[in-house]
């Protein structure tokens, strides 16, 4: 493993701990050159389908794309790193229990906007009205009123 700091490749694993799932093992390294000390994670790697945009395209699965909208969803909102970690790992699992090669976008973004309901309501709304593309404040008033029935 490259060492962030300086760049050599050599160095030692100080600790490893895995997660709760067991799927992901979190290593703390120490690099031989400069002592700084830093971490990595490895998960298995898995066979995700494609994903089916809107408008017919297929793309892989991409995680990190994923994990960025959330970040924005929740940007200043009292969701952690390990929160939004911990709700894309289950999305996978989700995406992989199902089996298919191909899945629509359209589905993972409902699955998204279903847990993000229950995770933190204003990242819900945030998400939402980009994902559904707003048009005015009757669509994002719709959405909210909807959001608040279901609270009931």
């Amino acid at each position: 493993m490259k060492c962030p700091y300086c760049g050599s490749l050599e160095n030692k694993v100080v600790d490893s701990r895995l997660n709760k799932d067991y799927t992901i093992t979190r290593r703390r390294r120490a690099c031989e050159a400069c002592n700084q000390r830093f971490t990595t994670y490895e998960r298995l790697e898995v066979m995700m389908p494609m994903m089916i945009k809107k408008d017919g395209r297929r793309e892989p699965w991409d995680r990190h794309k994923v994990v960025e909208g959330l970040q924005k969803a929740c940007e200043k909102r009292p969701v952690s790193m390990s929160d939004i970690d911990a709700f894309v790992d289950e999305l996978e699992r989700r995406l992989q229990d199902l089996g298919e090669r191909e899945v629509p976008t359209r589905q993972v973004g409902e699955w998204v906007m279903e847990g993000l309901a229950g995770l933190d309501e204003v990242a819900y709304v945030r998400f939402a009205s980009v994902y559904r593309q707003f048009k005015d404040i009757n669509e994002f008033m719709d959405e909210l009123k909807t959001l608040l029935a279901t609270r009931k």
